[in-house]
């Protein structure tokens, strides 16, 4: 068994598809397929289940699998130590953020890191909290954008920004013609939230609990676009995070509440260990300037 071998392992794996792990890999459908085969006669089991419909691993696959993705890993971060050595800035940098913050601010930072980092490498990554900071841990992340507090002794965090929360209502709700209403306000009210496992819908839950508002139980959104779409529908009122509010939107009125209002912390976590602390030193002041700007802009 080789590096190579397990590679094709680990892709089949991920896409459960043999079609896909050949193009993934840069080799043909044959030759992956050939040596999974032989891989399979040298260790004297099945690796794979294959049918016309799908390819699922066995038990002792899924074993096998698990052995050899922790074996690419580390060798992927092999090269990675290597290249960081001759060069930290023209290497890979991997950066998580949750979902109800990247899809507002990956597309400033990319921007921002292709023009003051042209031959750093970025690849950016959405997951929910939990799961980013797992891949922190592990190593399949440089850092993460999380919101605080993250309780691990293992990271570091630089705190970047604060933002506030508003009250995102239809514009025929009775508050709509507020100019700024009073957290005291959610106790009459139900709130629209998002499923389990979104930092926001906890965020969200901590403020509800300080002024004894409720969760509408039958109704939680997969994302913060869908609990737009609920509120402008009439569905109901919710929080919403300024970086994910639009100038001159119909159907909606986003309503600041009177200071002090509830907001949330995004800091930049890294591992203590990281081998790539000169990088994220100098994402820390990128990332420093570019929430600047946009608080002055």
């Amino acid at each position: 068994m080789n590096l190579r071998d397990m590679q094709y392992l680990v892709a089949v794996a991920e896409l459960r598809s043999f079609s896909g792990a050949a193009q993934q890999c840069h080799v043909s459908q044959s030759t992956l397929s050939g040596q999974i085969k032989r891989l399979e006669e040298w260790l004297g089991v099945q690796i794979f289940e294959r049918t016309n419909k799908r390819v699922m691993p066995t038990d002792v696959g899924e074993t096998i699998i698990r052995s050899a993705s922790r074996i690419v890993r580390e060798v992927e971060s092999i090269r990675d130590a290597a290249e960081s050595a001759q060069d930290p800035f023209a290497s890979k940098f991997r950066i998580g953020a949750f979902p109800t913050l990247a899809t507002y601010f990956y597309c400033d930072l990319v921007s921002v890191v292709k023009a003051e980092l042209p031959r750093l490498r970025l690849v950016l990554v959405e997951d929910k909290t939990a799961a980013l900071v797992q891949k922190l841990k592990d190593g399949d992340l440089d850092a993460a954008l999380l919101a605080l507090p993250v309780h691990d002794d293992s990271l570091v965090c630089q705190p970047l920004f604060e933002e506030p929360f508003y009250l995102a209502v239809p514009d025929d709700h009775p508050l709509a013609d507020h100019e700024q209403v009073d957290q005291s306000t959610l106790g009459r009210h139900t709130l629209l939230l998002l499923e389990e496992g979104h930092c926001l819908r906890d965020q969200a839950l901590d403020i509800c609990r300080h002024h004894d508002a409720g969760e509408q139980q039958d109704l939680r959104a997969t994302g913060l676009e869908t609990l737009r779409h609920m509120v402008r529908a009439g569905t109901g009122i919710t929080l919403f995070p300024e970086i994910a509010i639009r100038a001159g939107e119909t159907g909606i009125r986003y309503l600041p509440f009177v200071p002090p209002a509830p907001t949330r912390r995004i800091g930049l976590f890294y591992r203590k260990t990281s081998a790539t602390r000169e990088v994220v030193q100098r994402m820390d002041a990128l990332l420093r300037a570019m929430t600047a700007e946009r608080a002055t802009g």
